[in-house]
């Protein structure tokens, strides 16, 4: 549980942490607290992520450099682009995976607001399912 802040706080590069773990990405915590995570995300040239969701939290994704393409949806049949200066929003749980088509490194400014574990990876997305969940 995060000790609620009575300040206003500047996190600096060296000041980020490293945040939850998917194959393929490299997030850096910048704050977190009992209902929002940010920070930054790091992706090499041509990466794909494994599959994972993000539990209760809503995320809003800000692409800074890269080309990210999201898979999602049954069998993760659904897909979207987004490249510098996009936004992407991903309601919670729905599981998607991450890939980096351009040839440099992708940047994401990443916030997710909610309760819980951040981030769950998980095998895929199965047939006609959202987070384990029928729908």
């Amino acid at each position: 549980m995060a000790e609620r802040q009575e300040q206003i706080l500047v996190v600096t590069p060296g000041d980020r942490t490293a945040g939850p773990s998917t194959p393929g990405m490299e997030r850096q915590q910048a704050v977190a607290t009992d209902n929002m995570w940010s920070g930054l995300v790091r992706t090499e040239a041509g990466m794909m992520s494994g599959w994972h969701h993000h539990g209760e939290y809503e995320t809003v994704i800000y692409v800074l450099t890269g080309l990210l393409r999201m898979e999602f949806g049954p069998g993760g049949s659904d897909t979207v682009d987004a490249r510098p200066g996009d936004f992407v929003f991903v309601p919670n749980g729905v599981v998607h995976r991450e890939s980096n088509l351009s040839a440099q490194p992708g940047d994401l400014i990443v916030v997710r607001a909610g309760r819980g574990e951040s981030t769950i990876n998980v095998d895929g997305p199965a047939q006609g399912r959202r987070a384990g969940l029928e729908v």
